[in-house]
């Protein structure tokens, strides 16, 4: 059996020999190779040279052919501001600006980047015959939040139609793009729709699910197979994508791989993820990376689990890392080994050189302004986290000096202590002077300065 045929087995729930293994490799690639991901994403070149060297590296069974949640955004006329070690990010939102959804035009191949991207799919298909690739779809919840920005929120409730509306214009992009990407020679459409852990199971089944469900009918239609991807703290939603009907449902390790497991096969899915992005892929070591994919197998089990991290691998992915989990699904040997070593701790659990909680919040009394401090993956690559630190910027701009914001990615070392220090359980979090405010869910603007004015009134008080 090729590699190919185990991840596509594999999505349909066929019993196959071993788990396989699908290294979500977008910005990363570019760092194989030595390139700045603002050339990277740009030229077929780079890109099949990056595919390539992540190919020969960890040899995956199957494998995306670029991460970007803004390709369709950008060929939409979203301004976007590139950098070299993320993907781009979306910083202007056409119909906040007044355009209308009616004068929004379905990308075409000679839109943007898209037509670059599906050349490099068709190169890529000659050159690995053997391995499943995956076409990465902007879901249409993300992409509407990408045209219109953090207004989508409160037109959930003060204007439904309209949502309706651009999120019918979002599902014929995601279907476009599907058909795009299966012509060229993709083998799993992939619909990335990291928003949707930042809204209700009522909004997600009123202004999703049935959006979802035709990109994934239309997807089978056209002899696709089909995953919805998802990140961040959407365990409250899985049973509703499950109603959606992909053949497969990837998560990040912010929800229970064991629970994903338990809904998705009860209602005759696929899954996959749950590999830990940063603590481990990026900052851990290679026994700590081969611990965390042996746990992922032994709880996903041998009937439709892909071994995966729950997103676009950072840039900066350590390679011995990678290569440590390709180790482990590939050697059944090196797998029992790890298995034997249960009792090993993760070196960065360590946080003897940072203050207790009690400590830190004695700091924050002391001062004279107020702490609000934002626990994200990164605001520069992650769409929830990007718009949850945009929310905070939003509303304590008034306060002035009154309010401090601080960001603190967990792709570093002082990002993954402040998180255990503040008892964050969830990514992105929002805490008010050590005081968890906002978990996993964006506030309304309203919300949000409501609660500052009243933290502040409180701090003047003391």
């Amino acid at each position: 059996m090729t590699s190919r045929e185990l991840v596509l087995n594999t999505l349909i729930l066929k019993s196959c020999e071993r788990t396989p293994w699908v290294p979500f490799v977008g910005v990363h690639g570019a760092s194989l190779i030595g390139e700045k991901f603002s050339d990277y994403l740009r030229s077929k070149q780079l890109i099949v040279k990056g595919v390539t060297a992540a190919i020969e590296n960890y040899k995956p069974d199957g494998i995306p052919v670029i991460f970007d949640l803004q390709l369709e955004a950008e060929a939409l006329g979203c301004s976007v501001v590139w950098a070299d070690d993320n993907p781009p990010s979306v910083v202007g939102h056409p119909l906040a600006l007044g355009e209308s959804i009616d004068n929004l035009v379905i990308p075409q191949l000679n839109h943007g980047r898209v037509g670059v991207v599906m050349e490099t799919t068709r190169e890529l298909r000659l050159l690995y015959p053997d391995i499943a690739l995956y076409g990465l779809v902007t879901g249409p919840f993300t992409l509407a939040l990408h045209l219109l920005g953090t207004d989508i929120f409160m037109k959930l409730f003060m204007d439904e139609q309209y949502v309706h509306d651009l999120m019918r214009f979002c599902t014929e992009v995601a279907k476009t793009m599907s058909r795009y990407y299966l012509d060229a020679g993709c083998d799993v459409i992939a619909v990335v729709d990291p928003m949707v852990s930042q809204i209700g199971t009522e909004q997600f089944e009123q202004f999703v699910l049935p959006y979802a469900t035709e990109i994934f009918d239309y997807i089978r239609t056209e002899d696709g197979l089909s995953s919805l991807f998802v990140c961040g703290d959407a365990q409250h939603n899985i049973d509703s994508m499950c109603r959606c009907r992909p053949d497969n449902i990837s998560v990040d390790e912010n929800i229970s791989l064991s629970y994903v497991k338990q809904r998705c096969l009860q209602n005759g899915i696929s899954f996959g993820g749950n590999l830990k992005l940063t603590s481990t892929l990026l900052l851990g070591t290679e026994q700590e990376c081969e611990k965390d994919a042996a746990e992922c197998m032994d709880t996903g089990g041998n009937l439709g689990y892909i071994v995966s991290p729950g997103c676009d691998l950072p840039y900066a992915t350590k390679i011995e890392n990678l290569k440590a989990v390709s180790e482990v699904v590939l050697d059944q040997y090196r797998l029992n080994v790890v298995r034997a070593i249960s009792e090993f701790n993760m070196s960065c659990a360590h946080s003897d050189d940072i203050s207790s909680g009690e400590d830190l919040v004695s700091v924050y009394k002391e001062n004279r302004y107020l702490t609000v401090d934002v626990i994200t993956l990164d605001s520069g690559a992650c769409a929830p986290c990007q718009y949850m630190m945009s929310a905070v910027l939003n509303a304590s701009e008034q306060f002035g000096d009154g309010v401090r914001v601080v960001e603190h990615k967990i792709k570093t070392t002082e990002g993954l202590k402040m998180m255990r220090v503040l008892n964050v359980k969830k990514i992105p979090t929002i805490c008010i002077d050590g005081e968890t405010i906002f978990s996993s869910v964006i506030p309304a603007a309203d919300a949000l300065k409501e609660v500052i004015f009243k933290k502040l009134e409180n701090k003047q008080r003391e």
